[in-house]
């Protein structure tokens, strides 16, 4: 179900692409173009090498630990395991913990207004990927141009990163803040050397892309399409069919009801394999403080969402 909010949408100004803007552009058109090889080169260790980084990087990178972890603070884990967590998800070519982290924290900060990094009020296709496309120079020059000194501040912000402070104090990810793409590559060179050009393929290009479109699917259809179990003034869904695909990313409107909150899927039917794995961990002594939304919270809010 299309949610009323979502059909206002908001044209953007017409802007002149930046060398960041056409450079991210080409990576990404690089990377899809190559996907239409895999047809020509699959077989099965391809397919599985693929498959299991898409978990590796997918559930403990993004889910587990870009999200999870170091956005929210919904657990705590050992540094080692933070740490090993946090790698996995640089080869996701989603950005750095302190790039991704800091994005996420402004999209919770100003969820679907203008000043939300994706905000759906700009069309579907913005916030599923053409935000990315958009650079902090870009930005500048359009709040140049129109009425917006409170964008002024937040560019500002963004330019400094200073949301991310827990983050960047840490010597780990400052480094893999500098050396981002490098890892990536490593890991490019590695799978070339076990299994040849279709690990490459399989293993990089159709896993990454893959992975790229489930997840800004949460950026995108988890605020236009589903059902909103609470309304918190944002436009947040739920989606199921999303939540198989990304480990229970999909259950959208849980999460922003309850942000701290380390379990997203919140009734027992609601898949949620971020949690099973947290909570795991939180059984065999490795992950502590787990936050989850206490009964009176639940209680409030359905009160308000029923009122």
């Amino acid at each position: 179900m299309v949610s009323k909010e979502a059909k206002t949408m908001v044209k953007l100004p017409r802007r002149q692409w930046s060398k960041m803007d056409k450079g991210m552009a080409a990576l990404y058109f690089f990377l899809h173009v190559l996907c239409i090889l895999a047809p020509l080169h699959f077989n099965w260790g391809a397919f599985w090498i693929a498959f299991v980084l898409y978990i590796i990087t997918g559930l403990f990178g993004v889910t587990i630990s870009y999200h999870r972890n170091l956005s929210h603070r919904s657990f705590k884990l050992p540094k080692w395991l933070e740490y090993l967590f946090a790698y996995c998800g640089v080869h996701t070519l989603q950005g750095d913990p302190i790039s991704w982290v800091s994005v996420h924290r402004y999209h919770h900060q100003f969820v679907d207004t203008d000043k939300d990094p994706h905000s759906p009020i700009h069309g579907f296709l913005f916030s599923h990927i053409t935000w990315i496309f958009d650079s902090d120079s870009y930005t500048q020059k359009v709040c140049s141009k129109i009425v917006c000194d409170s964008n002024e501040e937040i560019i500002v912000r963004e330019e400094s990163r200073n949301n991310v402070g827990d983050l960047k104090e840490q010597v780990f990810y400052r480094f893999l803040h500098k050396t981002y793409l490098l890892h990536p590559i490593a890991l490019a060179v590695l799978l070339y050397a076990v299994g040849g050009i279709p690990y490459v393929i399989w293993g990089m290009f159709v896993r990454t892309v893959m992975l790229y479109h489930v997840t800004f699917m949460v950026n995108s259809v988890s605020h236009i399409w589903g059902k909103q179990q609470w309304k918190n003034g944002g436009l947040s869904r739920n989606n199921w069919w999303l939540s198989l695909l990304l480990f229970g990313e999909g259950w959208h409107n849980n999460h922003h009801a309850f942000e701290y909150s380390a379990k997203f899927g919140l009734e027992w039917w609601q898949i949620d394999f971020g949690w099973y794995v947290i909570i795991f961990l939180e059984a065999i002594g490795l992950a502590h403080n787990v936050k989850v939304p206490s009964q009176s919270h639940k209680q409030r809010l359905a009160m308000n969402t029923q009122s």
